[in-house]
C-alpha cells in the first residue's frame, strides 16, 4: 500500500477522532466508545472516508500490543500468580460454561452442532483490552469484581489456541489428535518459557541498558522486549497480545516497570485508539439498518447469556451474589480475539457472510455497551438481589446481635492496612467499631481474631443502617475503589446528615467529587505520600522541624484550595502569601453543632480565648478577609487559622462539632 495512501487514512482518522473523543471526554463517556463510534462513521460500510480497513490494521494491531504491554506493567506477575484458583476454577467455567450454553440454545433452534460449538467459542472470549482499560480508569482493579474480572480475562487469552484448534476440527481441517497435542504442548512451552525466561534474562538486560544512561536506549529496548515477546507467542500460533501482556507482568516485578510503564503510555494511548476505531470500521451498517430487531435482539441475549454464565463463575468460587453480579457483566462483551476466531471459520463456510455480519454487528454493540453495562452493574445487582433476595449475606440487624448496643461508635469500610491500624489503635483507645469488608478470606481471619467484621457492601444504605449507622459518629471509607467511595460517602450521607465521613482516596482529583458528596475529610494517599518525602528529603538537610511543619501547613491549604476552586488563577495558599502571613497555619471546615456556627469573628473572640486568629475564610469559593458587620459563621464555611501550634489546636475545637473521645 502506498505510503500516501496510509498518511491520508491517518490524517483522516486522527482529524476526526480529536473532536469526537473531546466530546465523549466532556460529556464523561469513556474515550474507547469515541474511537469506536468515529470507526463506524469513516469505514467502508458507511461515509467511506477510509475505504479499507487494512489501511491501517497493522498500526492497530500494534497498538493492541502495546495496550496489552502496558496493562501488564501496570499489574505484575506476582498478583497474577497470587490469584491462581480464580484464573482456573473462574476460567474455565466461564469459557466452557459460554460454550456449552450457546451451542444447546443453537441446538434448540435447530442449528447443527458444530455450528453450535463454534458460535460458542466465538461469544466466549471477552475484550481483555477494553475490561482492563475501564477497570484501571475506575480505579477498580483491586476491588472485588475486578480481582475476579481479570484472572478470568487473561484465562480467555489463554484459551485461543484450543479455540483455534477447535474451529479447525469443527471445519474439517483437523489434525491427528498427537499433532493437536503437540500443539497444545509448544504452547505451554512458549509461555512457560516466556515467563520463566524473562524473569532472568529481563533484569539483567534492563540492568546493563540503565548504566548507559540514555533515555532513547531505555525507551527502544523496551519497546523491543514487548514487541518481541508478542512476535514470539504470534509465530508459535498464540495470539500477539498474550505475549505483550506476559512481558509486561515480567518486567513489572523488576526495579524498571514505573519507568518503563512511563515510556510506553504515550505509544499506547495513540496506537490504541487505532486499533479501537479499525474494530468499528468493521461494522455494516447496512446490515444493521436491514435487521435492526434481529441485531440488536442478538447482542442482548449475548449481555444476557455472557453475564449470567460468568456470574455464575465468580459465584463458584464463593463469591457473593452481589459481587458475582457485577463481575458477571464485567464480562458480558465479545472480545477482539473472537474476531480472529471468525476469520479462521469464514473461509471453510462454517460461518456464512449474513452470520458474520450478525455476529460483527453483535460484538461491535457489546464492546460499545461494555462502559455503560459496567457503570450499571452495582444497580443491576441491587435490583436482582431485590429480585431473588440472594444480594449477600445477611447483614447484622440494627438492634439486633452484636451491633445492637453499639453507640457512638466508628464503622471501619475495608480491612487492609489501614483499616486494620485504624482498628488496633481503637481497640486500645477503649472506641467501639465495627468493621465491613467484602473479601470472605479477609472476614474469616479477622473472625479468628475476633475482631467485630462483617461481610458487607457499604454502598448500600440498608447495610449501613444494619451496623447502626445513624448511631454512629465516624464512618472511615479504607478501601481501594474510587467508584465504591463515591456511592458508599453517597449512601452514608444520606441516611444520616450528621455522620462524620473520613475517606481515603488515590488520587488528588477525586476530592472534589467525594466532598460534594458529602465527606467531612478526603486523605488523598498521593497527597500525602508527597507530603512524607519532602518532609523526610528537609529532615536529611537539618531544616528546622518548625520550618516543616509550615510547608507541610501551607501545602495542604495549597491542596484544598484547589480542591475547592478558590479564586480565579489564586490558591488559597497564594492568596494568604500575598497578606503576608509566615506563622503556623490550620484550615479547618465548620461543621454542624460547632460553637462558631451563627457567631462573628470578632464576637467570636477566638485570639482573645486561644490565641489563635481568624485569618480568612472561605466560603462557596470565595475568599473572605474582612468580614462585615452581618457576616456569619456557616456550616461548610473553610475558615484559615494562624497562630502557634497549642493555640490552632485550641482554636479548631470552636469549629468542630463533638468530638471522639480523646485517644
Amino acid at each position: 500500500m502506498p505510503a500516501t495512501t496510509l498518511l491520508r487514512d491517518l490524517v483522516v482518522l486522527v482529524g476526526i477522532a480529536i473532536p469526537v473523543v473531546a466530546l465523549a471526554l466532556r460529556l464523561r463517556i469513556p474515550t474507547i466508545v469515541g474511537f469506536l463510534l468515529v470507526g463506524v462513521a469513516i469505514g467502508p460500510n458507511a461515509l467511506a472516508l477510509i475505504e479499507s480497513v487494512e489501511s491501517v490494521r497493522g498500526l492497530a494491531e500494534i497498538g493492541v500490543v502495546l495496550l496489552m504491554f502496558a496493562i501488564g506493567l501496570e499489574l505484575s506477575l506476582s498478583r497474577v500468580l497470587r490469584l491462581g484458583r480464580v484464573l482456573l476454577q473462574g476460567g474455565a467455567l466461564q469459557v466452557g460454561g459460554t460454550i456449552a450454553a450457546v451451542a444447546a440454545i443453537a441446538l434448540a433452534a435447530g442449528v447443527p452442532l458444530n455450528r453450535g460449538l463454534l458460535y460458542g467459542s466465538l461469544l466466549a472470549l471477552s475484550s481483555t483490552a477494553i475490561v482492563l482499560k475501564i477497570y484501571t480508569e475506575r480505579g477498580a482493579l483491586d476491588g472485588p469484581d475486578g480481582r475476579i474480572v481479570i484472572p478470568i480475562a487473561l484465562f480467555q487469552d489463554l484459551c485461543i489456541i484450543p479455540l483455534v484448534l477447535l474451529i479447525n476440527f469443527l471445519s474439517g481441517r483437523t489434525t491427528s489428535p498427537w499433532q493437536t497435542a503437540l500443539a497444545i504442548g509448544v504452547s505451554l512451552v512458549v509461555v512457560g518459557g516466556l515467563v520463566l525466561g524473562g524473569r532472568v534474562a529481563m533484569p539483567r538486560l534492563l540492568a546493563q541498558v540503565a548504566r548507559a544512561r540514555s533515555r532513547e536506549l531505555f525507551t527502544l529496548t523496551i519497546i523491543f522486549l514487548g514487541v518481541a515477546a508478542a512476535f514470539l507467542t504470534d509465530h508459535f500460533g498464540l495470539s500477539l497480545a498474550l505475549g505483550a501482556f506476559l512481558a509486561g507482568l515480567v518486567i513489572a516485578e523488576s526495579d524498571y516497570g514505573a519507568q518503563a510503564l512511563a515510556d510506553v503510555l504515550p505509544f499506547r494511548d495513540a496506537l490504541s485508539g487505532i486499533f479501537f476505531a479499525s474494530v468499528g470500521m468493521l461494522l455494516d451498517l447496512r446490515f444493521v439498518l436491514g435487521a435492526p430487531a434481529l441485531v440488536l435482539g442478538t447482542a442482548g441475549g449475548v449481555l444476557v447469556v455472557k453475564s449470567a454464565v460468568a456470574a455464575g463463575a465468580a459465584r463458584s468460587l464463593g463469591r457473593p451474589f452481589a459481587v458475582s453480579v457485577v463481575a458477571g457483566l464485567g464480562l458480558a462483551q465479545v472480545g477482539e480475539l473472537s474476531f480472529i476466531l471468525a476469520t479462521l471459520a469464514v473461509p471453510s463456510g462454517l460461518l456464512g457472510p449474513d452470520a458474520y455480519q450478525l455476529f460483527l454487528a453483535a460484538s461491535v454493540l457489546t464492546m460499545l455497551a461494555t462502559p455503560f453495562v459496567i457503570a450499571s452493574a452495582p444497580t443491576v445487582a441491587d435490583a436482582l438481589g431485590r429480585v431473588f433476595r440472594l444480594a449477600r449475606e445477611p447483614p447484622p440487624a440494627a438492634g439486633t446481635g452484636e451491633t445492637a448496643a453499639l453507640r457512638d461508635h466508628v464503622i471501619i469500610v475495608g480491612y487492609g492496612i489501614n483499616g486494620r491500624n485504624l482498628a488496633r489503635v481503637l481497640d486500645g483507645a477503649g472506641v467501639p467499631y465495627v468493621i465491613l469488608e467484602q473479601n470472605v478470606e479477609t472476614i474469616r481471619r479477622a473472625r479468628e481474631e475476633l475482631q467485630p467484621i462483617f461481610y458487607g457492601d457499604a454502598t448500600r444504605v440498608e447495610l449501613l443502617h444494619g451496623v447502626g449507622l445513624e448511631h454512629a459518629r465516624v464512618i472511615v471509607f479504607a478501601i481501594a475503589s474510587p467508584a465504591d467511595e463515591l456511592r458508599g460517602v453517597t449512601a452514608a450521607r444520606a441516611l444520616s446528615p450528621a455522620i462524620h465521613i473520613i475517606v481515603r482516596t488515590r488520587y488528588v482529583g477525586a476530592m472534589a467529587d467525594l466532598r460534594r458528596a458529602g465527606a467531612n475529610e478526603v486523605i488523598p494517599e498521593e497527597f500525602q505520600t508527597s507530603l512524607e518525602i519532602f518532609s523526610r528529603v528537609l529532615r536529611h538537610y537539618e531544616i528546622p522541624s518548625n520550618v516543616i511543619a509550615r510547608e507541610v501547613a501551607a501545602a495542604r491549604v495549597e491542596l484544598y484550595g484547589q480542591a475547592l476552586g478558590v479564586g480565579p488563577g489564586e490558591s488559597q495558599l497564594e492568596a494568604l502569601a500575598r497578606l503576608g502571613i509566615h506563622h503556623a497555619l490550620e484550615i479547618v471546615e465548620i461543621e454542624p453543632e460547632a460553637r462558631a456556627v451563627g457567631g462573628h469573628p470578632v464576637t467570636l473572640n477566638l485570639r482573645h480565648e486561644t490565641g489563635a486568629t481568624v485569618v480568612a475564610v472561605v466560603r462557596d469559593g470565595e475568599v473572605v478577609t474582612t468580614p462585615d458587620a452581618a457576616f456569619r459563621f456557616q456550616v461548610g464555611d473553610v475558615v484559615l487559622l494562624a497562630g502557634e501550634d497549642d493555640a490552632l489546636t485550641r482554636g479548631r475545637a470552636a469549629f468542630l462539632g463533638p468530638a471522639l473521645p480523646s485517644l
